[in-house]
């Protein structure tokens, strides 16, 4: 019994241990991980009372229902946290994004592997399934999740299409599972391709992405050093920016220009606090706490309230504001 339960649940969780340490950017935020966690608990209990009602009232028989339905309500229960995460731009980079989801779909199979064991333990003797389960069916749903969260932070990262992501990830995610289900090869072998490519996969858009986050930090991070001692020096209309709000301040009112220029120096203050806190914490160094960084980020929401929709798109090509930075200033919150 004891070979059973650490075959068929411990496997997808070193996996997950794995990820955190491939992690050295450390962008991870633990209660959104302990909040994935808690999700793939709820996920599982909702789609183990929801499968057993549909199995009862659509007459379809299991292997079919297993094939088809299954994979549709397992996989959409579980993206649902990824994709509200994306919309409230809590998720940043595909780095964190592959990790949440892998923690979901973690929590998820520890639910069905636990589930499993209770009901059939003493009945299944065969080491071979149990084990099939833990690195098979385990790592499946893990990785589903997490390829999920993938294709859609490399769609905001291109600036696509969000809803076209999350529809095709989504249907990536349940052709996955579908495919695995059906057992068109033995589950043996099933589980060898699950266990090889999803890990390596992972592992290597993680060496990928770690590179681009790099890159992203020093640009604009050297970028956002020379607008803002432009600005601190009175010089801010001698810069690129500088002379486009004054291209554009015709066609707003005086009062609105000034909030547009307040808020582009609050935006960079506060932004490479942010690029700081990225850094500080790659190298395991703790940012001191800044008791002003609460008011600052009010003040940012009210400024960008008070000039409108009209100024904020005005002065969008001037900081360039995508997903990445209104995740990166979620972190100082």
């Amino acid at each position: 019994m004891i070979l059973k339960i650490i075959v068929s649940l411990i496997p997808v969780f070193l996996l997950l241990i794995m990820l955190l340490y491939l992690d050295s950017i450390k962008l991870v935020s633990k209660s959104i991980l302990s909040l994935c966690l808690l999700w793939g608990v709820i996920s599982a209990g909702l789609s183990f009372f929801l499968n057993t009602y549909l199995i009862a009232h659509t007459g379809f028989t299991f292997e079919t229902y297993s094939g088809f339905v299954a994979p549709v309500v397992e996989e959409f229960l579980k993206l649902m946290l990824i994709l509200a995460l994306i919309r409230k731009n809590r998720i940043g980079f595909m780095i964190d994004g592959a990790t949440y989801g892998f923690s979901i779909g973690a929590a998820f199979a520890l639910c069905e592997n636990l589930f499993y064991l209770f009901h059939f333990s003493n009945t299944e003797a065969n080491l071979m399934v149990w084990i099939t389960r833990g690195f098979g069916t385990a790592v499946m749903h893990s990785g589903t999740t997490a390829i999920f969260a993938i294709l859609c932070m490399s769609a905001l990262n291109r600036q696509a299409n969000i809803n076209l992501a999350a529809f095709s990830g989504a249907l990536v995610a349940i052709f996955i599972h579908g495919i695995f289900n059906q057992f068109l090869v033995s589950p043996l072998l099933s589980t060898v391709i699950v266990l090889i490519l999803i890990p390596v996969s992972i592992a290597f858009i993680f060496q990928v992405n770690e590179k681009s986050i790099r890159d992203w930090l020093e640009m604009e991070f050297d970028t956002e050093i020379g607008l803002l001692r432009m600005i601190k020096k009175g010089k801010f209309s001698e810069t690129k920016a500088g002379s486009f709000l004054l291209s554009i301040k015709n066609h707003f009112p005086r009062e609105v220009v000034f909030d547009m220029y307040c808020y582009i120096n609050l935006y960079l203050e506060l932004s490479m606090k942010a690029k700081s806190y990225i850094m500080l914490k790659e190298n395991d160094l703790v940012m001191a706490p800044d008791p002003e960084i609460p008011a600052k980020l009010k003040e940012l929401k009210a400024l960008e309230k008070t000039m409108g929709r009209a100024g904020y798109l005005a002065i969008a090509p001037i900081l360039r504001v995508n997903h990445k930075d209104l995740w990166k200033l979620s972190l100082l919150s």
